[in-house]
């Protein structure tokens, strides 16, 4: 099965950068998961970590930032390069530890769009940052 980035794709538009939701983030989902395991409940916290890790997509192109979220229901943010003013980013002290924070990105004619849980943060941004330079 494709991915949604890869099938969005323009022409001689380029994936740069792909990026993906932090494990650390999902962990009490994760823990409470597999300590509820013998109950039973905690197989249905596993299946929901797992759809939320794999159906989460982001990536930087030459031409665009995009975001997908969700299975059923979905959240998808798209940003042209062009239009792209500031990135933050923002790491709590676990965040740094273990690699792993949320984004910012502002531009113009929008409002922030913030892409939270992302692993390897600073990547993302340094990817993002280079594609606009080119």
């Amino acid at each position: 099965m494709a991915s949604y980035i890869e099938g969005s794709l323009l022409n001689d538009e380029t994936i740069l950068h792909q990026g993906h939701i932090s494990l650390w983030s999902m962990f009490p989902l994760i823990f409470m998961g597999i300590l509820l395991t013998p109950v039973g409940v905690g197989l249905i916290l596993l299946i929901v970590a797992y759809i939320r890790y794999k159906t989460t997509e982001l990536a930087v192109t030459n031409k665009r930032v995009v975001v997908k979220t969700g299975l059923i229901s979905r959240k998808i943010i798209e940003i042209n390069i062009i239009k792209v003013e500031s990135v933050e980013v923002e790491q709590s002290v676990m965040g740094r530890v273990f690699n792993f924070g949320a984004l910012r990105i502002a531009g113009t004619g929008f409002n922030q769009a913030p892409i939270p849980n992302i692993s390897d943060p600073m990547a993302f941004r340094k990817a993002l940052t280079q594609a606009q330079t080119q």
